[in-house]
């Protein structure tokens, strides 16, 4: 069995439309699912606490989804968790004035997706990412928050959980 576990941003919440959409994908992969709620939680080293504490009972095979600062958090815990896998919208890597914060590549399958158009995260920021550890990296045409792009979003981690769980 995989259990495929959501990390959400800075401005959203563990359940909202991007979440629900791909938790539904997951589920019909016949994946467990669950979101980690950081509400009150603004330091993400305490939500990278918070999602080693609420995934220190999986004995599945477990997939990360992160998006935004929900990506630097997965990615941040991927290693000491055992990950099989990690898949991030627009992730929080190399923020100005918090580059030195960007955690190194976890040794396991990594996906990218992001958006040409992001004005919060630049692109530019996922492609260094994905370069330095020969990820994934998925370029589309949308903004930060993905929302359009979310049946394209399903496409890609329905390939990653396909294979990553094989």
């Amino acid at each position: 069995m995989t259990t495929v576990i959501f990390s959400h941003g800075q401005e959203s919440g563990p359940w909202g439309t991007k979440i629900r959409a791909m938790a539904e994908r997951a589920r019909s992969l016949g994946c467990e699912v669950d979101s980690i709620d950081y509400h009150g939680i603004a330091d993400s080293a305490e939500r990278v606490e918070k999602l080693k504490l609420e995934c220190a009972h999986i004995d599945d095979k477990l997939i990360l989804v992160g998006s935004s600062m929900g990506g630097h958090v997965a990615t941040a815990a991927a290693e000491e968790l055992g990950a099989a896998g990690l898949f991030v919208l627009a992730p929080a890597y190399y923020m100005p004035g918090y580059e030195e914060l960007t955690p190194p590549p976890p040794s396991l399958p990594i996906c990218i997706v992001h958006g040409w158009h992001d004005d919060i995260v630049p692109a530019e920021n996922s492609i260094r990412f994905a370069k330095s550890c020969a990820a994934t990296l998925h370029l589309v045409n949308g903004d930060h928050r993905l929302t359009a792009n979310i049946d394209e979003i399903n496409e890609y981690l329905t390939y990653f959980i396909n294979t990553t769980s094989e």
